[in-house]
């Protein structure tokens, strides 16, 4: 039974659901890259593998819209970030979601490329035409919205880098504060000089 009301419950409820390596290494198609995959400093958190695994994750989120877990894992590899967390942090991106991040990436792509304003001679003429309007309209909004994943996808690397870095070094001092305040909390008894 998990306890909710304890302090691990999350790390708890992973362990729990999270294939163990053991069981990862029997699998039939990790097999060929089972040794690199499973090796013990792609799986701890240290504070050079975390940032480089939620920068890796977003990255994947956002360039492959489907089996962005398998990109996250593998371009976990050879930059040495953590496997567990890039694969997790892929989920930004899921069915539930993918509509508003479609929305968002055609916003940011149109505000980039701005097609309208870059057409000019020859094309503007024929785009003014009307002949190509259903055409031209339907590419426009598919290149606006992938140049827009793209763009989304280095941005929020770059700020996911940054944030968790930043992020794991406050968790680290708040630890170290905090364990240094009980050190002096505890107070020695005074010894008296015998009289």
């Amino acid at each position: 039974m998990v306890d909710f009301r304890s302090k691990t419950f999350g790390a708890d409820l992973i362990r729990k659901y999270m294939p163990s390596r053991e069981e990862m290494a029997k699998n039939k198609y990790l097999a060929p890259i089972a040794h690199r995959f499973l090796s013990p400093e792609l799986w701890r958190f240290t504070r050079r593998s975390v940032p480089r695994g939620v920068a890796l994750g977003l990255f994947s989120a956002f360039i492959v819209p489907v089996g962005q877990i398998f990109l996250a894992a593998f371009l976990a590899l050879p930059a040495r970030a953590n496997v567990p967390l890039s694969a997790l942090v892929t989920f930004v991106t899921n069915p539930f979601t993918l509509p508003f991040w479609i929305l968002v990436a055609n916003r940011v792509g149109r505000f980039f490329l701005k097609l309208d304003e870059a057409a000019g001679g020859i094309a503007q003429e024929e785009v003014a035409s009307g002949r190509w309007d259903t055409v031209i309209e339907w590419l426009g909004r598919v290149g606006e919205t992938l140049f827009g994943f793209v763009v989304l996808a280095i941005v929020s690397a770059a700020i996911g880098y940054l944030v968790s870095s930043f992020g794991w070094q406050w968790w680290i001092g708040h630890k170290r504060r905090k364990m240094l305040a009980k050190r002096k909390m505890v107070i020695l008894p005074k010894v008296r000089p015998a009289d």
